[in-house]
């Protein structure tokens, strides 16, 4: 099927749907069957015809007949009485750029487009012929686009289910970026690895950039029931990661909402394709928490289904090392959560008398003294603290005397331990066992090559390492005891780690270095994905904004950047609403929350509110519910375990990995975003003052781009100073919002960009 056919999928959904999808399952089983009603339309080209059939008594399909009949694709879909008259006049051809079939219905553009009436100089204008068809723009929609003069007219272009290509680079010529920066970003990520012969009908329908996958039953079967596009086909790019061979590991970087995960998941299931037979699971897909593993199991298993699960191990990096240490039966305790690991430290501070911060005492200790496996207090002497601030040596003795009082604590009876030291113990018995592993494969080489069947079971097990693969959703936020204990897991070679991540999302851990770890991912080993699939452009604009001036990490020694970052979704606006007290901005969001549900039909499900701290989340959900009636629910770190139609209310570390129709991003006022208390580092410790700072706008970064369709952010006093400079003089007033005669608040209003 191809790509644009999908889109007349969603256009029409329902019955046509579910007829198209059993008319391909007919069209795989026998393309001689009768019953398919094939009728010849016209030649596409030497090696290619044009067909037209009916999978029911309401829609038409136009396919492509390639080899002799043997493959067919379905270019695209029609309902209703013109149908067919519909079907005959698209215009089909072969992109010189990307070698794509590409489908373009003139009548439509024609129609909606072209006869609007002409005010202006075209849109395009500054563009000939030549650069625009250079970056891939179908040819026989140049004539329309020479007539656009309007982003009215442009609109309604951009809705006919245009070529992806085409569409991508006129929304980025639009957004006035540089044709040098398209051709990088865009047009050049398009481009196959073999030279396109604009004439081979063949070879074009076979790209992956010209089909939907659609091998999978499963797909087929879902395609009537809003099936997600993401597991129906990939864009070129994350197509050529997800399936490519690497010589040994492999990074994905890019921005929230560019499809990281979906590459991850799509390549878990390429690896487990490429497996022989057997009952073993030899791919790890892994993540940071135990709510996300979860999500990706039961994403795997909608890609998959059971078959795939059974070949792969899908867990947390926590369980992960937890199960290790079990293993070993050392007997390290039970595990603290994280609340009450941080107020072990208070213990600590409290008895020694020693004046270091709480936080401070337990990001060096999981992120310097474990992570450099510094096991006495000379190794901690003598590690670098990078962007960490400095130390004198007398105080990194205290802050060691400290961390062996807090190990002190953990030892005593009852035992206790925290998951920070239970990934530094897991990462060392997975160093131990690959140390096995490797002397004997230098053993069994030193005799010859023959099998060592009394020395293997003599040791105990049949040693190999636990994993041929491991795949890494969420990278940025894993620990270095995370990874060493992941790198020792998988033998070096070939496709061994692959990781996908957003170190502008790094919310949990601090900088890992993974050349440091092992995990070599410069040059070609390195890619970034560059294209939103989820938020619209409006919102992605302000979102890039928040982390304007900060520099980001690429998961190793180089930095990151959102350039070339974009999304062909368009949307509304951002609202920016500021209130004069804390009380009144609740009451405004809760009034705008109640207009979005009662005048605009958004599930109260569909729409979340963030806030700072676990305070306030009590606090707006006090005033939702007591004074407005409103259904409120908190997300806590498991989500949200039920089906209630309520809204979501949750710290700004609670919205990742989530996605909500409408967010309102609370409380971003000076002082609570970032919070004041951050001020005391800006002269004593600039180091830990810019972590500090950063840090805060990941989250709230993170926060704004879960929004899909609509972000609304308000706040009390003066604005944050990571919102526009001149947020204060025009947002919106909340005071006006809760008087009787006030504006309305309707969400197609004007708002701050």
């Amino acid at each position: 099927m191809n790509r644009q056919a999908y889109g007349d999928l969603e256009r029409r959904g329902g019955a046509v749907a579910d007829a198209v999808g059993d008319f391909v399952h007919r069209l795989r089983t026998d393309r001689n069957n009768r019953a398919l009603r094939l009728a010849f339309l016209r030649k596409a080209g030497d090696n290619g015809d044009l067909y037209l059939a009916h999978p029911d008594t309401n829609c038409m399909v136009l396919l492509l007949s390639t080899d002799g009949g043997d493959e067919m694709r379905v270019l695209a879909v029609r309902d209703g009485a013109r149908a067919r008259d519909e079907l005959s006049r698209l215009t089909v051809e072969i992109n010189p750029v990307s070698g794509a079939v590409e489908v373009v219905d003139q009548s439509e553009v024609s129609e909606n487009v072209v006869a609007l009436p002409d005010r202006a100089t075209p849109l395009f204008a500054a563009y000939d012929d030549r650069t625009l068809l250079g970056l891939g723009v179908v040819h026989s929609l140049l004539p329309a686009i020479r007539k656009v003069t309007t982003d009215e007219q442009f609109a309604k272009l951009l809705a006919h289910n245009l070529p992806e290509l085409t569409r991508d680079v006129l929304l980025a010529l639009r957004d006035r970026v540089d044709p040098a920066d398209v051709q990088r970003h865009i047009t050049d990520e398009w481009r196959p690895e073999d030279d396109v012969n604009p004439h081979d009908w063949a070879r074009a329908a076979k790209r992956p950039v010209s089909q939907a996958e659609t091998d999978d039953d499963a797909v087929l079967g879902a395609l009537g029931r809003s099936f997600d596009a993401w597991r129906l086909f990939l864009h070129p790019e994350q197509q050529r990661l997800a399936t490519g061979d690497f010589k040994g590991s492999a990074k994905v970087t890019g921005g929230p909402g560019t499809g990281k995960t979906v590459v991850a998941l799509h390549r878990v299931r390429h690896l487990v394709d490429r497996l022989p037979p057997g009952h073993t699971r030899p791919v790890l897909l892994t993540t940071y928490n135990t709510n996300l593993a979860l999500d990706l199991k039961e994403r795997l298993r909608l890609l998959g289904g059971d078959e795939l699960l059974r070949r792969v191990d899908v867990k947390s990096v926590d369980a992960l090392a937890r199960e290790i240490v079990q293993e070993s039966r050392l007997d390290v305790g039970r595990p603290l959560d994280d609340d009450a690991a941080m107020n072990l430290w208070h213990v600590v501070r409290a008895e020694t008398g020693l004046e270091y911060d709480a936080d401070f005492l337990d990001s060096e200790f999981k992120h310097v003294i474990l992570a450099n496996r510094c096991g006495s207090w000379e190794a901690y002497r003598r590690v670098g603290r990078s962007g960490r601030g400095r130390l004198s040596n007398a105080q990194k003795h205290e802050v060691w005397q400290l961390a062996e009082a807090y190990k002190a604590h953990l030892a005593t009876a009852p035992r206790r331990t925290t998951y920070a030291l239970i990934a530094d113990q897991a990462a060392d018995l997975e160093l131990q066992r690959m140390a096995r592993i490797e002397e004997q494969a230098r053993y069994k080489d030193e005799q010859g090559g023959r099998d060592l069947v009394h020395r293997e079971a003599g040791s105990g097990m049949w040693l190999k390492p636990r994993y041929q693969h491991i795949v890494v959703d969420e990278a940025q936020d894993l620990s270095a005891s995370h990874w060493r204990m992941l790198r020792a897991m998988v033998g070096k070679g070939p496709n061994d780690i692959f990781l996908v991540g957003d170190a502008h999302q790094r919310i949990y851990g601090s900088r890992v270095v993974l050349g440091h770890q092992g995990i070599e991912i410069r040059g070609r080993a390195s890619r970034r994905l560059t294209l939103n699939y989820r938020t619209t452009r409006q919102i992605l604009s302000s979102a890039n904004r928040l982390i304007e001036g900060a520099s980001f990490d690429d998961l190793d020694v180089g930095t990151d950047s959102l350039d070339g970052y974009r999304s062909v979704l368009t949307g509304l606006a951002p609202q920016f609403w500021r209130a004069p007290d804390r009380l009144t901005e609740m009451r405004a969001v809760a009034t705008l929350i109640r207009e979005r549900h009662d005048s605009h039909g958004t599930p109260y499900s569909a729409m979340a509110v963030s806030v700072p701290d676990r305070d306030s989340v009590g606090e707006f959900a006090n005033v939702f519910i007591k004074e407005f009636h409103l259904p409120a629910v908190e997300l806590g770190k498991d989500g949200v375990r039920s089906d209630t139609d309520a809204v979501r209310i949750g710290t700004m570390h609670r919205f990742k990995g989530l996605e909500f129709q409408r967010v309102f991003l609370t409380s971003v006022g000076e002082g609570q975003v970032p919070h004041q208390r951050i001020e005391q580092y800006r002269v004593t410790n600039p180091d830990r003052y810019k972590q500090e700072e950063q840090k805060a706008r990941s989250l709230v970064f993170v926060a704004a781009t879960r929004a899909r369709d609509e972000l609304i952010v308000t706040w009390s006093g003066r604005a944050s100073r990571f919102l526009p400079t001149d947020a204060d003089e025009t947002a919106h007033r909340a005071t006006d919002l809760l008087r009787q005669d006030g504006p309305p608040s309707g969400s197609s209003g004007s708002a701050v960009a």
